[in-house]
């Protein structure tokens, strides 16, 4: 496929980054204000709620975390505009100063001293005229570097390595030329082959960052006195999938990097890069996790190759599924956006395989809903880094 010329449809935010969704959402802060975010999506048809467990009693770098995700989440692309509810004023505040920043929409709500009602009235209103004003926003034809794409597999297998990684690999290295923003992680999964992503790195300096974020996670290993991640990594589905061990998990997952791409840099959770490349993203490798980091960090499509089958979804970002599997393609086609299972009876090359990946990105990015979007997949999970107070 020639991506010489190749654009897309998208909507040119107010901080001019490009998006392909036009989301209306409605984010809570803490777990206290789910109900009222989800009250709110109830009344506004259109409106999107993401509900989630956390943002009470966390502190230090786990909650500036938590912050960074929220606000990176609403500063995504992909929203048009914020409805912020919380508990307290002063951190729907916090987060809804820090969404405006992209010049974008918002308006926050507190739930102390108003309650329930009051406050779904209010944000309702707001959503309402959200809505209405997004609904007649358009998309204008864009260059593909402006498209950010990011990757992670999941329910991994053999057929991961051999077929579907690879034709990420295929599709990134003929983006990366091209100039298209690009992110990879799952930093647990590079095990026994970091050094495959090292010898990969632009410089010394990209290099020296990725062995002390790959290092940081050794030291958590070895501070809870873990001498393995039995029953984590691999997982019991990548067992029963012919993957025995963590090594052979990673040999598979880099092959999403491709054969031409560098890594120009990295990015710790939730962090945006700086400039097109491709950039390695400190993460956790549970697939809701990962994603939802990628989404925070301004990333606007997703390329997701499971070997077993894995349902994931996102509320912001949408998620392409490939599979190389033909049992996964036939037991799970309702979740499966890409068969690439012609690669393992020699029915399609490589290159076909990415171009067909590419060709399914385009339409993704041009409106045409993921599997995940259309069966209602809205998992939104957010990284904790140690226990609350």
């Amino acid at each position: 496929m020639d991506l010489s010329k190749a654009t897309f449809w998208g909507y040119k935010r107010e901080n001019q980054r490009v998006g392909v969704r036009n989301h209306v959402l409605i984010l809570p802060v803490d777990d206290l204000s789910n109900a009222a975010a989800q009250a709110v999506e109830n009344n506004v048809k259109g409106a999107l709620a993401i509900p989630h467990p956390y943002g009470r009693l966390q502190f230090g770098a786990d909650l500036d975390l938590h912050f960074w995700t929220l606000i990176g989440a609403g500063s995504n692309p992909n929203v048009a505009a914020v409805v912020v509810i919380c508990i307290e004023d002063g951190w729907a505040k916090k987060v809804a100063d820090g969404i405006a920043a992209t010049g974008k929409p918002v308006s926050y709500f507190g739930i102390e001293q108003h309650g329930d009602h009051d406050t779904i009235l209010r944000a309702s209103k707001a959503a309402k005229e959200y809505v209405q004003w997004a609904s007649e926003l358009r998309r204008e034809e864009q260059p593909l570097k402006e498209l950010w794409v990011s990757t992670k597999c999941g329910e991994s297998d053999t057929t991961s390595g051999c077929g579907a990684n690879p034709t990420v690999g295929n599709a990134f290295d003929k983006m990366y030329p091209r100039g298209v923003t690009m992110v990879f992680g799952e930093t647990t999964e590079l095990t026994g082959g970091e050094h495959l992503v090292a010898e990969r790195c632009r410089n010394d300096a990209v290099r020296k960052k990725f062995q002390m974020v790959f290092d940081r996670y050794q030291a958590v290993i070895e501070r809870h006195k873990t001498s393995d991640l039995s029953d984590s990594q691999p997982t019991k589905g990548n067992i029963a999938g012919g993957l025995t061990t963590i090594e052979e998990k990673a040999l598979g997952n880099i092959q999403k990097i491709g054969r031409k791409c560098v890594v120009d840099g990295v990015l710790d959770k939730a962090e945006s890069p700086t400039g097109p490349g491709l950039w390695f993203m400190d993460s956790s490798s549970a697939a809701a996790e990962m994603v939802t980091l990628c989404a925070a960090a301004g990333f606007t499509v997703h390329l997701f190759p499971t070997g077993q089958g894995n349902v994931i979804g996102n509320p912001i970002l949408p998620v392409v599924k490939l599979s190389a599997n033909p049992r996964t393609v036939r037991t799970m086609s309702e979740h499966i956006d890409v068969d690439v299972s012609g690669l393992l009876r020699k029915e399609l090359t490589p290159d076909q395989a990415g171009d067909k990946l590419l060709e399914c990105m385009f339409r993704t990015a041009n409106g045409r809903l993921t599997a995940a979007e259309a069966l209602g997949h809205r998992e939104f999970v957010l990284t904790r880094l140690y226990e609350s107070a």
